[in-house]
């Protein structure tokens, strides 16, 4: 029994020496955290000066940047060579909108050449309208623009035209009072006839109105007309090819003719459509008034002696032929 309390006496003896034990070592590490404190005191004054001080927001010198240093350093860049030369060439410079200028384009975009081609009628006017009737046209031209707005065209222009009945009834009375016969020897039955105007003109072009799609236009100018006034009847030939061998065939014969050439003006308006935004093809229809200047020759069929007298052949039975022409041709195509 005594032995039994000995060993618990000894085993609670143990216990209360090591919590002594860990009690001594607890207190020996708090004071040597003290000592280590209480050591330094002016690193604990500058942590908590530094922890109030306002806080510096400014960007440090060296970082600041401005457009003139930009530009210095732009400057730099462009003007460094790699040959080591010390003249340097002048910076380029750039302009607001689109410089073409070109060998197809003006500055303004435009096409530096413009053609054109189309056809349509003619519509005699005034007195021409008294012995020529409406027919077809043709025209084709080529010319500079010199700007969106303005430029000049070489106009060539075929007007052609009918001959009024009232004015082949009295030409055929005319042919066979003066004896005029067919190929077999009889008096003419039928007369036909046609005239045409072809020239040549020099015709500046102003743009009124150019939008994207639509626009107006004027144009004039002087030029070189020939005019030319055939009479016809028709008359029995033999044809030969090489596929269908020779052949009767109808056709017509001119018996009395006319030529005039003169100098003439014209002047008209024009519309434009683009079909899409991005062609530079326009459909156009074009109305233009033709004064042609041409000299009048008398008229003479063989009575008289005023003309006679200067020309034995001379012979005029169509004195409408060498007299002024005007006329109207509107025409339809494409300009580009």
């Amino acid at each position: 029994m005594h032995l039994t309390k000995i060993k618990g006496l000894s085993t609670i003896s143990t216990r209360i020496a090591s919590i002594i034990f860990y009690a001594a070592g607890a207190t020996l590490s708090l004071q040597a955290q003290q000592s280590q404190v209480a050591a330094s005191p002016a690193k604990l004054l500058d942590l908590r000066a530094e922890l109030s001080a306002p806080l510096d927001l400014t960007v440090p010198t060296d970082l600041n940047y401005s457009s003139s240093v930009g530009v210095a350093e732009t400057d730099t860049a462009e003007r460094f060579n790699l040959s080591g030369r010390e003249d340097q060439p002048s910076r380029r410079t750039y302009s607001r909108g689109p410089n073409y200028n070109d060998k197809t384009h003006n500055p303004d975009g435009s096409n530096k050449y413009a053609f054109k081609v189309g056809g349509g009628f003619t519509l005699p006017v005034g007195g021409t309208h008294n012995y020529y009737q409406t027919s077809w046209a043709f025209q084709a031209g080529a010319g500079r623009n010199f700007n969106k707005n303005f430029g000049v065209m070489l106009d060539f222009n075929w007007a052609n035209f009918g001959i009024q009945t009232n004015t082949l009834n009295k030409q055929l009375a005319l042919y066979n009072s003066l004896g005029a016969s067919d190929q077999n020897g009889n008096p003419l039955t039928r007369l036909g006839g046609y005239g045409h105007v072809w020239s040549f003109s020099i015709d500046p072009v102003y743009n009124v109105i150019q939008g994207d799609s639509s626009g107006l236009y004027v144009t004039g100018g002087v030029g070189f007309y020939h005019k030319y006034t055939a009479f016809t009847t028709p008359t029995l030939g033999i044809y030969c090819s090489y596929y269908y061998g020779c052949y009767q065939s109808q056709a017509n014969q001119s018996i009395d003719w006319y030529t005039s050439n003169a100098f003439g003006l014209n002047g008209g308006v024009g519309y434009t459509y683009k079909f899409s935004r991005f062609a530079n093809e326009r459909f156009f229809v074009e109305a233009r008034y033709v004064y042609t200047a041409n000299s009048r020759r008398p008229y003479y069929v063989g009575t008289g002696t005023s003309p006679a007298s200067n020309n034995p052949n001379y012979f005029n039975a169509f004195p409408q032929g060498s007299t002024p022409t005007t006329y109207i041709p509107i025409t339809f195509g494409i300009r580009f």
